[in-house]
C-alpha cells in the first residue's frame, strides 16, 4: 500500500475573530497541502479561538461581554465558514479536519464541533463534543450520539474525539469498532501526560493518532479585544504562552513519528501506511478477536436530540 503525509497543524487564533481565523485556517491548508499532506488535521477550536476567560476568572463571574462576542462569531454548519472550508480543501487536494464553535442559526448555545470536509469540498461529517470538560461547561453545550462520524478516506477510516473526550473508554470502543485507522484529537491539552494518553490510545486501537493543539502567547491576543487585561493572566513560567502547543502524530504502536512540539507555530506532518494498522491489528484487535462480546456489550444511541420535535395530526 502506498505512503500517505498528514499533517497536524499547531497554530494561533486570533482571538474571536472569525474571519481571521478562517483566513489562517485556508493559509494553513495550502501550505500543509505544499508540504504533500493528504489530510490535514487543526487544534481545538481554532474558528474563533478558545474561550481563555473561562481559566482566567471565577465561573460566571463578569464574561457576559466576551461571550456574547463568542455567539456572535460562532460558526453556523453549514454555512459561509463551511463553503469557504470546503474549498480550500478543494483546492488543495486534501481531507481537512477542523474544530470549531457551532451554533445553531438561532440559538446561542455553544458546541464544541469537528468538521470534517472532503477534496470534493463537501462536509463530510461533523461531531460535537459529548462532554465539556470542567470549566467549558460555562461556554459549550453537550453533544449527542448522532454525530460520530466515521469517515471513509483513499489512506483509511477517518475519525476521533475531542480533548478528553478521548478518556472516555466507551466512546473510544464505539469508534475503534467501526474500523477506525487514522484517529484525531484535537486538544488544548497540554504536557507530557497528555501525549501518553495518546500513545496509549494507539496501541489500544492499533491506529494512526493525530493530536493538534493551538499555540498562543499572550502578545498575539488583539490589542484592542475587550478587557484584554483580565482575559487571560500571566503566570510565573509560562512564558506567557496561553496555550503552548502539545502537538503529536503517533503510530499504530505507540511510536512517536512527530513532536511533541511546543512553544511555536509548526506544521507537523509524517507519512502513515495503513498495512502497519492491519499488521498491528494481528497482534491485537481491541473489538475483534480481542473482544469478548458474549460477556461484554455495549450500547449506544445515535440519536439525535433536538430540541422540539413536531407531532402531525
Amino acid at each position: 500500500m502506498a505512503l500517505t503525509r498528514v499533517a497536524a497543524v499547531q497554530a494561533a487564533h486570533v482571538l474571536m475573530d472569525q474571519q481571521a481565523c478562517l483566513e489562517k485556517a485556508v493559509l494553513l491548508i495550502k501550505q500543509a497541502a505544499a508540504e504533500g499532506a493528504r489530510i490535514v488535521v487543526f487544534p481545538e477550536a481554532f474558528i474563533p479561538g478558545t474561550p481563555i476567560w473561562m481559566d482566567s476568572r471565577p465561573i460566571w463571574d463578569g464574561d457576559e461581554e466576551w461571550f456574547a462576542m463568542l455567539v456572535d462569531q460562532a460558526v453556523v454548519v453549514p454555512g459561509p465558514v463551511t463553503e469557504a472550508l470546503g474549498a480550500a480543501a478543494q483546492d488543495a487536494g486534501v481531507h481537512v479536519v477542523i474544530n470549531v464553535e457551532e451554533r445553531e442559526p438561532h440559538a446561542a448555545t455553544i458546541y464544541n464541533t469537528t468538521l470534517y470536509l472532503g477534496p470534493d469540498g463537501r462536509l463530510l461529517g461533523k461531531h460535537r463534543k459529548l462532554m465539556p470538560t470542567g470549566s467549558e461547561r460555562t461556554v459549550w453545550g453537550m453533544g449527542d450520539g448522532s454525530t460520530l462520524p466515521v469517515v471513509d478516506t483513499p489512506y483509511g477510516r477517518l475519525s476521533g474525539l475531542t480533548c478528553w473526550e478521548n478518556y472516555m473508554p466507551l466512546a473510544r470502543f464505539y469508534l475503534y469498532a467501526q474500523g477506525v485507522d487514522i484517529w484525531t484529537a484535537p486538544t488544548l491539552a497540554p504536557g507530557d501526560a497528555w501525549i501518553s494518553t495518546l500513545r496509549h490510545l494507539a496501541r489500544e486501537g492499533r491506529c494512526y493518532v493525530i493530536g493538534a493543539n493551538p499555540c498562543t502567547h499572550i502578545d498575539q491576543i488583539p490589542a484592542d479585544f475587550p478587557h484584554r487585561d483580565q482575559v487571560w493572566t500571566v503566570k510565573e513560567g509560562d512564558g506567557g504562552w496561553v496555550e503552548e502547543g502539545n502537538s503529536v502524530i503517533i503510530g499504530p504502536n505507540g511510536e512517536l513519528l512527530a513532536g511533541p512540539v511546543r512553544r511555536e507555530e509548526a506544521i507537523l506532518t509524517a507519512e502513515i501506511d495503513l498495512a502497519r494498522v492491519h499488521a498491528a491489528r494481528r497482534l491485537f484487535d481491541p473489538t475483534g478477536h480481542y473482544n469478548r462480546p458474549d460477556i461484554f456489550r455495549l450500547t449506544v444511541d445515535t440519536r439525535p436530540r433536538p430540541a422540539f420535535t413536531l407531532s402531525e395530526e
